[in-house]
């Protein structure tokens, strides 16, 4: 594997992230930019165990070694996507003490928000992690990914001492193989048009300010909210997913108060908080 290539920022993210300061409370205002990198989550876990303060950014124009949930790879090449990740310290009294759930719930939602200003693409979001777009196709109902988040927690003595935040959008076409296109997409085959990536990323980062005000508040019902906003496509779906007792097989109802789905299934309504879940 190549060592990682660090660079300033292109000028046109910079200029972007500028302008947007002073809705950012701080996040990006320590960025690592790499033109190459194994994992901007990686990169950023060391950071946080030195000691990083929070809202550090680590952000790479290409990923060698990207990686999404459950471990599966992302791929990453150069100038296609969005790969950034964000070093967060849970602030006392506020609602993502918890640990991940609500940290992921709420990036789903302000990455939602961010790709639907940047660039008047609307996602749907598929619990826990993943912005896909939703439409019909010759076979019935179609869902192409856009996005991926990978929240990873560190915790001494029990408690949750940062989480690292990355997230993964694909801006265009070339983001993705060629033989992946008809299960993934990105936001310039979507909008059919060109999409600025810095606007994206002041974009995201905005949102995600946003977010934690709502989380730093105790206002969760705000960024459950916004959660279910987006995933209206997804919601009232059949699912299958690992109960304690094998496979269980339900309709997908809605996201809890603490960032479990909620799964109506044969025995009531049962709350997944981790695993994988299948979607129809």
């Amino acid at each position: 594997m190549s060592p990682d290539r660090r660079s300033n920022p292109p000028a046109h993210i910079a200029d972007a992230l500028r302008r947007a300061r002073p809705e950012l409370d701080g996040l990006g205002r320590d960025l690592h930019y790499f033109t190459e990198v194994g994992s901007t989550n990686d990169v950023a876990a060391r950071l946080a165990a030195d000691g990083a303060p929070d809202g550090t950014a680590v952000l790479a124009a290409s990923q060698t070694a990207g990686r999404g949930r459950r471990g599966r790879s992302w791929y990453s090449p150069p100038g296609a996507g969005i790969y950034l990740s964000l070093v967060l310290r849970p602030v006392p009294g506020s609602a993502d003490q918890g640990g991940v759930s609500l940290v992921t719930l709420m990036a789903g939602g302000a990455a939602a928000e961010a790709v639907e200003r940047a660039a008047t693409v609307v996602p749907a979001l598929k619990w826990p992690n993943d912005l896909v777009v939703v439409r019909s196709g010759p076979s019935g109902v179609e869902r192409r990914k856009l996005a991926g988040i990978l929240a990873e927690g560190a915790a001494v003595g029990g408690v949750v001492s940062s989480v690292v935040l990355g997230i993964g959008i694909n801006v265009r076409p070339s983001a993705y193989a060629p033989d992946l296109a008809g299960i993934v997409t990105s936001l310039e085959a979507e909008r059919g048009g060109a999409v600025d990536d810095a606007v994206v990323v002041a974009e995201l980062l905005a949102a995600l300010a946003r977010g934690r005000r709502d989380l730093a508040a105790g206002a969760t019902s705000r960024v459950v909210d916004r959660w279910r906003h987006y995933a209206g496509p997804m919601l009232r779906r059949r699912v299958t997913f690992a109960g304690s007792e094998g496979p269980l097989e339900g309709v997908a109802e809605d996201v809890d108060e603490a960032g479990a789905l909620v799964v109506s299934t044969a025995r009531g309504p049962v709350r997944v908080v981790a695993g994988e879940v299948r979607w129809s």
